[in-house]
């Protein structure tokens, strides 16, 4: 099944190093708008998250470069779930190169929910945690 793009974007020069390839920071900002997209779809929209005092944090993050990224390439990232459980989910992003449909970078996240006034994580809404098992898949290759 053909996933909606989670972040759709361009390389520009600025966003490259000294070796002309887009550097690692823009790969890790580029990765964390698609995580703010899916989380939306999820109904971890900022209204939800200002209004209920909670949030998400990531605690643990790899990254794998497959290729590199230039100045002027069109960039896309597609996002699935990997698992949900009470407090946490595990996410993979594939970042490609738009044009020629070449996997850039992939991207596995855990995130989890928490209570922003008491700094700990706390359980998911029974809404959202619904929401989320819907769309759980398994990975190609797995």
């Amino acid at each position: 099944m053909e996933r909606e793009a989670t972040y759709r974007g361009t390389v520009y020069p600025w966003q490259c190093d000294h070796v002309g390839h887009m550097n690692i920071m823009w790969y890790v900002g580029k990765f964390d708008e698609a995580n703010w997209q899916l989380f939306a779809r999820l109904g971890l929209t900022p209204s939800y998250l200002r209004s209920s005092g909670r949030g998400m944090a990531a605690v643990q993050q790899n990254i794998t470069y497959k290729r590199e990224l230039l100045a002027g390439d069109i960039v896309e990232i597609r996002s699935i779930l990997l698992e949900v459980s009470e407090k946490s989910i595990r996410l993979r992003h594939e970042m490609t190169n738009a044009e020629t449909g070449e996997i850039a970078a992939i991207c596995e996240i855990t995130g989890v929910h928490t209570d922003r006034k008491a700094r700990k994580s706390t359980p998911f809404a029974d809404a959202i945690r619904e929401t989320a098992m819907r769309q759980l898949v398994e990975p190609a290759g797995a």
